[in-house]
């Protein structure tokens, strides 16, 4: 990923209530040069999400038919106090939870890690996750899942044998928003490879963009607008926009903005955003 150095200005969601299971279909996709533009405003509401009770509200921002990378999905959620998001084995994918608002406790193998608002939770394939609201306000997560190498490899024809699930590991939690930059290596081995929070003060500007990967990026907090070939969007809190690889969105901060970017990379045969 690559960010330069701020300067001074001069689907639909859809869900299967018998398994609770959500299934990321095809959401609108933004104008060009954005694979997506949304925000969390008409999230679902799901109920008995991954086998757990009460109601879960669920986003879905983009999922594969927006991006060349090999992405599952770019979602978020969200449990009221008391709520739960099931826990559940990772066999094909690999997934971040980043938690935005909230206090909670992150279920990992069975056992409780307590989680804030910056936690950035990484779940291999082979562990049993799940996500658990003990706060007094709702906790919200962006959750963006990835295919493991082994499985692309599968769907895209490459393999005919799936290389079968890995042992249980250590829960790998991050505080992001001390540790302002986060890299997966040695955790993840599909193309989530980095996290990073950008912040600006109202009126500082920076471009977001890489040669070699899509940016998924999370308005955290703020406001301002991002900029791209003739383009303009509106930023605000709870707005997510994926970048093309090979592109570069120029963005300004309008009040203390706070960006969550994610580097999602491509295969080398990919085409390059238009």
């Amino acid at each position: 990923m690559t960010t330069e150095a701020a300067v001074r200005p001069g689907p639909v969601p859809s869900a299967d209530p018998a398994s609770g299971r959500t299934a990321c279909h095809e959401p609108r996709t933004s104008p060009a040069p954005w694979r997506s533009l949304g925000t969390v405003a008409g999230a679902a509401t799901v109920y008995g999400v991954h086998g757990a009770a009460g109601r879960t509200r669920w986003k879905c921002f983009a999922g594969r038919r927006q991006l060349h990378s090999p992405t599952e999905a770019v979602e978020w959620a969200s449990v009221p106090p008391g709520g739960l998001s099931g826990e559940h084995r990772h066999t094909r994918t690999e997934e971040i939870y980043l938690v935005l608002r909230g206090r909670g406790e992150f279920l990992f193998n069975g056992r409780p890690h307590p989680v804030g608002p910056g936690t950035l939770a990484l779940t291999a394939p082979g562990n049993v996750h799940g996500l658990r609201n003990t706060g007094k306000d709702d906790l919200d997560w962006w959750v963006i899942e990835t295919l493991a190498p082994g499985t692309d490899a599968v769907l895209s024809g490459a393999a005919h044998h799936h290389p079968g699930v890995p042992p249980m590991g250590e829960a790998v939690i991050h505080d992001l928003f001390k540790e302002r930059t986060v890299s997966t290596s040695g955790v993840f081995t599909g193309p989530l490879r980095q996290v990073e929070v950008v912040e600006l003060d109202a009126g500082e500007r920076t471009r977001l963009g890489a040669p070699d990967a899509e940016l998924a990026v999370f308005v955290h907090e703020g406001t301002g607008r991002a900029t791209a070939d003739g383009h303009t969007a509106a930023l605000a809190s709870d707005t997510c926009l994926t970048l093309g690889a090979s592109t570069v969105t120029g963005v300004e901060a309008a009040t203390p903005l706070r960006l969550l970017v994610v580097a999602l990379s491509v295969p080398r045969s990919a085409p390059e955003a238009s």
